[in-house]
């Protein structure tokens, strides 16, 4: 008989976040087993409800949203996405320049298949969002990754990453805020890497699909007020900031250095349009959400709940012996180190699907976010506080039995 494989294009592909140990989670919930989650930064299941004015402007454009759009996006939305940038101090944002997409994930997609040629090498953060690795491994390219240094709150080198760099590497991945470590780069970091990326003349790909989402004081920094002579693509959307991850309504902004990318930007607009467009209804909704949007910053602030998650997820970790957690600065997420003395862990997935099976609780393993060793954790501070403190008090639990002291 002849089987029917897989591309070899997925050989060493992989997206942990959605793997095997979501599958057991599903499987458990099955046989009638209650799941606490702590694996997947999708506000809605937790109660993270679109402030009204959004859906409201969705729902008043569906008689005009029945066909397909221009595929770079409505004219009214691409207007929104550029004065956005330009009150941010980019002037030369240009509504034909923004391209909406079905989220950033799309959009992340589309860019590598029209940047990166088989052998071409990006560099991308370690840990990174899984997704950046897996489609530069689909175009055929590499992707070499940078490491961030926790013990200085998950900072980069910008030394260690110029080293990296030769004569194949065509871009550099700026995720910031950071998932899956929280980390929020100062402006200093941030005009660093703009600068690195103009001196080898790489595309700089910054992902700030969680810009608003700070904590403490924390600020975000736009590359894209750095990168004057090289090509700059800031990724961007409504996922998380205004809580409609299930809209998929993302964007991405070129700038800086345009004239240098005008034959990629030809073949992403060819990309572009051989996938028609994206969601149309949602695009109806991004002008209302880039002009009257501000209840993140309330959940943000203290007594807000993203605020007091975070927090509580924080100390609640580093109350478990041998566990060390970096706290955020932004995004939704924490990423907990356990000592590999006391917690010898060999496979981070199967130690993920025995957490799971003894505590009825899920997270996701580091490695799925390409660290190089099973030592860390990543957890989802969306629940209430009363589900985190059940959820991880259940882990410490666990952790007592398998500790080596």
């Amino acid at each position: 008989m002849r089987h029917i494989t897989q591309s070899s294009k997925l050989a060493g592909v992989r997206y942990d976040v959605r793997g095997p140990i979501l599958q057991e989670a599903e499987r458990l919930e099955r046989a009638g087993e209650a799941i606490l989650k702590l694996n997947i930064g999708n506000p809605a299941p937790f109660g993270f409800e679109a402030p009204p004015e959004i859906i409201e402007a969705m729902i008043r454009a569906l008689p005009e949203a029945q066909g397909y759009s221009d595929s770079r996006g409505v004219l009214v939305a691409r207007e929104a996405v550029a004065r956005h940038y330009t009150e941010i101090g980019l002037p030369e944002v240009d509504p034909g320049d923004v391209l909406l997409g079905n989220g950033v994930s799309e959009l992340i997609s589309l860019v590598l298949q029209a940047l990166v040629s088989p052998g071409d090498e990006i560099l991308i953060p370690s840990p990174d969002y899984p997704l950046w690795t897996a489609q530069v491994m689909l175009t055929g390219g590499r992707p070499v990754h940078y490491p961030c240094d926790e013990s200085n709150g998950w900072m980069p080198d910008l030394d260690a990453i110029e080293a990296l760099v030769t004569d194949r590497t065509k871009g550099i991945v700026l995720i910031n805020p950071n998932n899956p470590t929280g980390a929020v780069y100062s402006a200093e970091l941030v005009r660093g890497f703009a600068e690195l990326a103009e001196r080898h003349g790489l595309v700089l790909m910054s992902d700030e699909i969680y810009d608003r989402i700070l904590y403490n004081g924390a600020q975000h920094e736009y590359a894209a007020l750095h990168a004057k002579e090289t090509l700059c693509l800031t990724f961007g959307g409504l996922s998380k900031v205004q809580r409609v991850a299930g809209y998929r309504a993302g964007w991405v902004v070129p700038t800086g250095d345009k004239e240098m990318g005008r034959d990629f930007l030809e073949g992403l607009t060819l990309l572009a349009n051989m996938r028609m467009c994206s969601n149309v209804p949602a695009q109806y909704a991004i002008p209302v959400a880039l002009t009257v949007e501000t209840s993140i910053d309330e959940l943000c602030a203290p007594g807000g709940r993203l605020y007091e998650q975070a927090a509580a997820t924080h100390r609640l970790l580093n109350d478990i012996p041998g566990v060390d957690c970096v706290a955020p600065g932004g995004a939704l997420y924490l990423f907990p180190r356990l000592d590999p003395r006391r917690y010898p862990i060999q496979d981070d997935q199967q130690f993920v699907i025995d957490l799971l099976r003894a505590t009825r609780v899920l997270v996701t393993n580091g490695q799925g976010f390409n660290l190089p060793t099973p030592d860390h954790l990543r957890f989802v501070a969306l629940p209430a506080v009363p589900v985190l403190e059940e959820a991880i008090g259940r882990i410490a639990e666990f952790l007592e039995t398998v500790r080596v002291d």
